[in-house]
């Protein structure tokens, strides 16, 4: 029966029906299937076929953003059952992300937000026109051992540049790892600057965190 509903969660992801997914996770639930069951076995393998059709080129921006909100609302269903049994999903690291100031291009951004997160990832979204200061409060607060920054403009990009300095005087250079990203970001520029990566897209940026934190 559990595999029966696997099956249907990871077709609704694939198929980016959020609602289907969501009533497929209720049913498992239903059914007395662990909600982090639910997340290895479900949620996981569906988010990661979307990924590789996404690379190999049969699956295109609209599909991974519906697909990653299929994901999204589940985990949101999730989220009550898993603190009720005071479970709690395995993250791979803390992530600080955010789109620098004076810049306000928020759909990049907001889906590699949303990619980590499906992925393993525990993702502080800090959204647009982020200030220096706030990367920084952030990283403190958060204790993050990864920091996002995406920037769509050509005048802002020095921005990253700018949050990376301020983190080495502040210390807290050796305890986070940088990745940058955005239009007129190049794997260049992410060298110039001592970004630790470049990421082009949002699963990029997912395979780029998981090397990172490693």
């Amino acid at each position: 029966m559990s595999e029966a509903l696997y099956k249907r969660i990871i077709d609704g992801v694939v198929a980016g029906k959020q609602d289907d997914t969501l009533a497929a996770t209720r049913d498992a639930l239903a059914a007395g299937v662990e909600p982090l069951a639910i997340i290895d076995h479900g949620l996981v393998p569906g988010i990661g076929d979307v990924g590789e059709r996404f690379q190999c080129g049969e699956y295109f921006l609209p599909n991974l953003i519906a697909s990653a909100r299929a994901m999204t609302g589940a985990m949101k269903v999730l989220e009550p059952e898993l603190r009720a049994r005071q479970q709690t999903v395995t993250r791979l690291g803390t992530v600080v992300i955010g789109t620098v100031k004076g810049d306000i291009h928020e759909i990049g951004k907001s889906l590699v937000a949303t990619m980590l997160s499906a992925n393993g990832f525990a993702v502080h979204d800090l959204g647009v026109d982020v200030s220096v200061e706030r990367f920084l409060a952030a990283v403190r607060e958060h204790s993050a051992n990864l920091v996002g920054m995406s920037a769509l403009l050509t005048t802002t990009m020095s921005t990253q540049r700018k949050v990376i300095e301020a983190l080495r005087n502040e210390g807290l250079r050796d305890s986070v790892k940088v990745m940058v990203g955005g239009a007129p970001v190049t794997e260049q520029w992410a060298r110039d600057i001592g970004a630790d990566g470049y990421a082009e897209d949002a699963i990029g940026a997912v395979a780029l965190a998981k090397t990172l934190v490693r």
